[in-house]
């Protein structure tokens, strides 16, 4: 196991470790979360005419078993979108389904279904739920702004948008309140809403901090609507 950097964040009572790659480790269950990889996006697009390289599931499994053997997690949680379409895990190409299977198999594996995943036509192994409730946490694709327990979810692909000497960058982030918890997007192609579109005000109450993890420290930046 290679050591791997992160920064404290405390959330629903309990402790995780946010990771620059847009993911959490979860200690106390030895978990790995991740929201939205839209595995195979790039061949869904080529049905359509638009033509990308066909590497980006290759990229998102690849960066996401580096994460598990760095933090020497023993279950992962996708929160929906894994695939970009319900066929996505048919259309994988062969070394990428030979990595993820592989990880489905050693690994207690959750599937979570989001609105592009909501059937598995092949799961590549591995459990499949609408919404799961974990140590208190409930887990699900998209956030409920009625939900009063704590939550964490994805959908939104949220990024944080600043002006750094003069020019504007984008960077990738949680999105947190007291109760809610959006993840950003891990598929290696993928787009992202910036933190204060009023579709995330809308399930935030357009309060909240986005959270971007650096490799030892959160950067805070509270949010309005």
């Amino acid at each position: 196991m290679v050591p791997v950097p992160f920064a404290s964040l405390c959330f629903g009572g309990h402790h995780f470790r946010a990771l620059p790659a847009g993911a959490l480790y979860w200690p106390e269950r030895r978990a790995l979360l991740v929201a939205d990889l839209h595995l195979e996006k790039a061949s869904w697009l080529a049905g359509g005419g638009q033509f990308l390289p066909p590497y980006d599931s290759i990229a998102t499994l690849g960066g996401l078993a580096a994460l598990v053997e760095a933090t020497g997690a023993t279950e992962m949680w996708c929160l929906g979108d894994s695939f970009h379409d319900v066929a996505g895990c048919d259309r994988l190409p062969e070394q990428a389904r030979t990595l993820l299977t592989d990880l489905t198999r050693r690994m207690r594996w959750t599937w979570i279904t989001g609105n592009h995943d909501r059937v598995f036509v092949d799961r590549c192994g591995g459990d499949v739920m609408a919404e799961a409730l974990v140590d208190g946490v409930i887990l699900r694709h998209e956030a409920d702004p009625a939900e009063p327990r704590p939550e964490v979810s994805g959908h939104f692909h949220p990024k944080l948008r600043i002006r750094v000497r003069g020019k504007m960058i984008a960077r990738r982030c949680f999105v947190a309140t007291q109760r809610k918890l959006i993840f950003p997007a891990f598929g290696a192609l993928t787009g992202g809403l910036d933190a204060t579109h009023p579709e995330i005000c809308r399930v935030t109450g357009g309060a909240g901090e986005a959270l971007i993890a650096l490799d030892d420290r959160l950067l805070r930046f509270p949010l309005a609507a």
